[in-house]
């Protein structure tokens, strides 16, 4: 048996972001979305959310190349002047990992995303890290611990399957093997949660075209499957800053298409 998830990160960054979630849910195969608590448009993607009854909504944890919750006041050693977290994945992950200060100030910003979370109204579904930093242990047991508290009962572990990927026709690097055996750590530290059995939409982040979806869908194994996109009705100025490669209206349009799960 089959069980496909489509589901869409970033919600809440712009108003384009949240129209495409709007309308991929109302319009296509979207049904599910992690929402960014701390973005510009969060605001936005909650009131379209209240009105969404089919649209399972979920926590996008930021702690890497986006905004705080707290403000650099609060978190001097993760953020930068103006509040962001870096965009220097290694660097903060070992900052992370080494300072007990650093540590502190992280488990505050993640119960306060959490808090904000709960604060919408909107009920819990699933958590997800922007890009896939809950990979990094510290950060998996404090979004856990944290997460039990208001609820937590799935996460995204970001497991894409080699062999499913060859099958497509993808050349496979050694940096994708050990991020697959990798996650089977995470996998372990999250036992007792939901978890899908593998998620796609690592290799072609940004580019889960209608063209590659079909193609995915061919070759999928058996169990529950997350297929996660990063859909937008048209690119405005903070995506093309931020994601200047993204084919974020490609991927808008994917989701359009009964894909016939």
């Amino acid at each position: 048996m089959r069980e496909i998830v489509f589901s869409a990160d970033d919600f809440g960054l712009t108003e384009a972001v949240n129209e495409a979630v709007e309308r991929a849910n109302r319009e296509g195969c979207l049904t599910q979305a992690s929402l960014m608590v701390a973005a510009p448009a969060a605001a936005d993607a909650v009131r379209r959310a209240r009105a969404l009854p089919r649209l399972n909504v979920g926590l996008h944890l930021v702690l890497v190349d986006g905004d705080s919750l707290l403000g650099h006041a609060q978190l001097p050693r993760i953020t930068l002047p103006d509040g962001r977290f870096s965009a220097n994945q290694m660097a903060l992950g070992v900052h992370y990992f080494f300072s007990p200060a650093a540590r502190r100030e992280l488990r505050a910003e993640i119960e306060a995303q959490f808090a904000a979370f709960a604060a919408t109204g909107l009920v819990l579904h699933h958590v997800d890290a922007h890009k896939h930093f809950l990979l990094h242990p510290t950060i998996a047991r404090m979004l856990i611990e944290v997460g039990q508290q208001y609820g937590l009962k799935r996460i995204r572990v970001p497991a894409e399957p080699p062999a499913v990927l060859a099958a497509c026709g993808e050349r496979i690097m050694l940096g994708d093997r050990v991020l697959y055996v990798w996650t089977k750590f995470l996998r372990w530290q999250a036992r007792g949660l939901e978890v899908p059995d593998q998620v796609f939409g690592i290799k072609w982040s940004g580019h889960m075209t209608r063209e590659r979806m079909v193609q995915l869908l061919a070759h999928l194994p058996p169990g529950r499957t997350e297929i996660y996109t990063h859909p937008a009705t048209r690119r405005d100025a903070a995506l093309e800053k931020l994601m200047p490669d993204y084919e974020h209206v490609a991927e808008f349009e994917a989701l359009l298409v009964d894909h016939n799960i």
